[in-house]
C-alpha cells in the first residue's frame, strides 16, 4: 500500500489510501458502536467510555480533515451532535475548539512546506473573525431542535457544494486585481505531484472579501469552522491552486477563534468534550499534513463527502424528531 522510493519520497496510491482510511474509519465506529446507539442512553457506558470514544473517532477524523480541506469542526459537529448525547449547544462549542485545534497543529507544517500563504490569510482572517462573532451569539439563542434541523439543512447544502463544485488543481490566472496586486497576495509553492515549482495570483478579491463574512457568520452559528466552505471561495472564486487552497484554510482557520469565547462566556464549552476531543483531533492533522503533500485532495474528499451525508442526513431525522 505505501511503498518508499529513492530520495525518501512516499507514493500512495489513491484508490489504496481511500480503502484504508475508511477501513480505519469504520473501525473505530465500530469500535465505539455503543457510542452511536440512541442519545438516551447515556448510562449504559461509564463516564471514561465517552472521552475515549471522542478521542479515537476525532483522531480519525483529524487525518481526513486537512487533506480535504473542510477544518475538523465540520466533521466533529454532525458527527458527534448526532451519536453522541451531547446538548447541541455543547457540541457547538466544542466543535469551534476542535476546529482551532486541528488548525494550529496543521498550520506550522503547512507553512514550512510552502502549502498555506500568510498574505492570503490575513485579511481574511480578520472579517472571519468578527463575523463569527455575530454567528455565535445568534446561534446560542436558538432552540435545539431548531438548530438541529437547520444544522442537518446546512451539512447537506455543504454536501451538495462539494460534490458539485469543480475544483482547479492549478487554475492559472494571468492577471491580478488591483487589491490583490497591491496587498502583494501571490506565491510559488513546489508541488511534489508535478515535480516543479508553480507561481501562483489571485483576482476577485473584493467579492471574495464580502463572502468570507457570510461565511464568517455561518461558521459561527453552527461551530463548524469555516474549512468547508473557505476551500473552494478561495480555489473557485479567487483562482488559489488547490493544495494552497486547502492549506490556506486551515492557516484561516487556525487564527479566527474568536466564536469560541462567545460560547466559553456562556458556559458552552464542556472539558470532557472538548480535551479527549482537540488532543485526538490535532494528533490526526499532524498525520493529515503529510498526507496533504503526497495525495491529492481529491481522493480524501469523496470519503468525506460519504460521511458528511450520513451525518447531515442523522442530523436533520433528529432535529425533526424522526430518528432520536
Amino acid at each position: 500500500m505505501f511503498s518508499v522510493q529513492q530520495g525518501n519520497h512516499m507514493t500512495i496510491s489513491a484508490a489504496n489510501l481511500r480503502r484504508a482510511l475508511f477501513s480505519l474509519l469504520l473501525l473505530a465506529f465500530c469500535a465505539n458502536a455503543p457510542a452511536f446507539a440512541a442519545a438516551g442512553s447515556a448510562g449504559a457506558m461509564p463516564w471514561w467510555g465517552w472521552p475515549l470514544s471522542l478521542f479515537v473517532v476525532c483522531f480519525f477524523l483529524g487525518i481526513v480533515a486537512v487533506p480535504a480541506g473542510v477544518g475538523g469542526g465540520v466533521l466533529f459537529v454532525p458527527i458527534v451532535g448526532g451519536f453522541f448525547p451531547f446538548h447541541l449547544d455543547f457540541v457547538r462549542g466544542g466543535g469551534l475548539m476542535v476546529a482551532l485545534a486541528s488548525a494550529l497543529a496543521a498550520s506550522p507544517g503547512l507553512l514550512r512546506l510552502g502549502l498555506a500563504s500568510l498574505r492570503l490569510a490575513l485579511p481574511l482572517s480578520l472579517l472571519v473573525a468578527v463575523s463569527q462573532i455575530a454567528g455565535a451569539m445568534l446561534g446560542l439563542i436558538l432552540p435545539a431542535a431548531i438548530a438541529q434541523t437547520a444544522l442537518g439543512v446546512i451539512i447537506l447544502g455543504i454536501v451538495a457544494l462539494m460534490w458539485t463544485a469543480k475544483k482547479a488543481e492549478v487554475p492559472g490566472i494571468q492577471k491580478a486585481d488591483p487589491l490583490s496586486a497591491a496587498l502583494r497576495i501571490n506565491g510559488i509553492f513546489h508541488d511534489t505531484a508535478r515535480g516543479q515549482d508553480i507561481e501562483w495570483l489571485v483576482h476577485r478579491t473584493p467579492m471574495a472579501l464580502v463572502t468570507f463574512v457570510f461565511i464568517g457568520i455561518l461558521a459561527g452559528m453552527f461551530g463548524l469552522g469555516a474549512g468547508w466552505a473557505n476551500v473552494p471561495t478561495l480555489n473557485l472564486l479567487m483562482g488559489v491552486p488547490l493544495k494552497v487552497a486547502a492549506g490556506s484554510s486551515s492557516l484561516i482557520l487556525s487564527m479566527t477563534s474568536s466564536a469560541a469565547w462567545v460560547y466559553i462566556n456562556q458556559g458552552a464549552i464542556l472539558p470532557m468534550i472538548v480535551v479527549p476531543s482537540v488532543i485526538g483531533m490535532m494528533m490526526g492533522a499532524m498525520i493529515g499534513v503529510r498526507l496533504l503533500r503526497v495525495v491529492k485532495a481529491s481522493a480524501i474528499r469523496q470519503m468525506v463527502i460519504g460521511m458528511l451525508l450520513f451525518a447531515g442526513l442523522r442530523a436533520l431525522l433528529k432535529g425533526l424528531g424522526i430518528w432520536l
